[in-house]
């Protein structure tokens, strides 16, 4: 019986530092810059904009 493993994804630039990302942590290079980018989202550093708002529909 053949062992499945996952495909390797291309290694890409970290978005916090712009190391190569490594495979355990990816897209980050290493925990800490995937802990930092965590704090943000949890800090409310990074926002999504609201839907649009289509004014063509008749409500």
């Amino acid at each position: 019986m053949q062992e499945q493993s996952t495909p390797r994804r291309p290694s890409r630039p970290c978005p916090e530092c712009g190391k190569m990302s490594q495979r355990d942590s990816y897209p980050f290079c290493s925990s800490r810059c995937r802990a930092i980018d965590l704090n943000r989202w949890l800090s409310g550093a990074y926002i999504l904009p609201p839907p649009p708002h289509n004014t063509d529909e008749k409500e």
